[in-house]
């Protein structure tokens, strides 16, 4: 008994006592951050061939964010974009996609040239000395244009293929430029269709309305603007009646307005401009066929 008492006096000492109750429970074990992605997000994609006036579609991550050079591209939800290459356009162009919590993919982009028509003048350039009515008109004109392509709007044109706004002989050529004595002078900004005065003028793709002049502008004369979404845009001159309000959705092929001869025009025609985020664009690309 004597060495029984000493051990448990021993134990008791040494503070090994048997427990009394359940052992505690085990505390939460630390959980290990998930593994990183192994694949970065695709870049972005790009249809067709980049070249001088065109305009080309192509896909990105949703959600992500584009910019070529530098300026921001719009993307809508489902990833799909496009990009319009200016008449003057470099002969490269850097596009950038920047995803959530991936690094920026880049895509560098050739631009095709183009051979534009030329036609010398024999004559001395002239800038032309305008008048006072034009210099006061002018930058009202300019700017309500500038104005309305800042427009955003709901319109989802930009996804179709486009079809001729009027249909009958071709006129004037996209690029076409004269050169006075060497000098060149402005180049046509658009395609030019020679119809009669009153000829019916449609949408060329559906789109809303964002200008339409209550009165000729100097240059343009009666100006209709259609905005086709993701800053693309129509702009149809010269017109002899315009029958559609700004704010109004039109569908492509709908009625919209009547040729003439306002502004500036030597004759009866339908002038039809397309512009990408401030880049002029060959309708006659866009639309791929001739307006006969």
């Amino acid at each position: 008994m004597r060495v029984a008492g000493g051990l448990a006096l021993a134990l008791l000492a040494a503070g090994c006592v048997a427990p009394t109750g359940p052992p505690p429970a085990p505390g939460p074990r630390p959980v290990s951050p998930a593994p990183a992605p192994t694949t970065a997000p695709a870049p972005p994609a790009i249809e067709g061939m980049a070249v001088q006036g065109g305009l080309v579609a192509g896909r990105a991550q949703p959600g992500a964010m584009l910019t070529l050079d530098g300026k921001p591209v719009r993307v809508a939800a489902d990833g799909r974009f496009i990009l319009g290459f200016d008449r003057d356009a470099a002969p490269s162009a850097l596009l950038v996609q920047q995803a959530s919590g991936a690094p920026p993919a880049e895509v560098r982009i050739s631009v095709a040239p183009r051979a534009w028509r030329l036609e010398p003048v024999d004559a001395p350039y002239r800038a032309g000395r305008t008048s006072a009515e034009f210099d006061a008109l002018r930058p009202a004109e300019l700017a309500q244009i500038t104005a309305a392509r800042t427009r955003q709007t709901d319109a989802a044109g930009w996804r179709q293929r486009f079809a001729w706004p009027a249909h009958g002989r071709q006129s004037g050529w996209f690029g076409a430029q004269r050169i006075y004595q060497g000098k060149p002078g402005s180049y046509h900004s658009g395609a030019d269709v020679a119809v009669p005065t009153g000829t019916p003028v449609v949408a060329p793709a559906d789109g809303v309305v964002i200008l339409a002049t209550p009165a000729p502008f100097t240059l343009e004369g009666n100006l209709l603007l259609i905005d086709h979404g993701m800053g693309l845009s129509s702009a149809l001159m010269h017109l002899s009646r315009i029958d559609v309000a700004v704010g109004d959705h039109v569908r492509q092929g709908q009625p919209v307005a009547l040729s003439g001869a306002t502004g500036r025009a030597t004759g009866p025609h339908l002038h039809w401009g397309l512009t990408w985020q401030g880049a002029r664009l060959d309708p006659l690309l866009v639309v791929g066929a001739e307006p006969e």
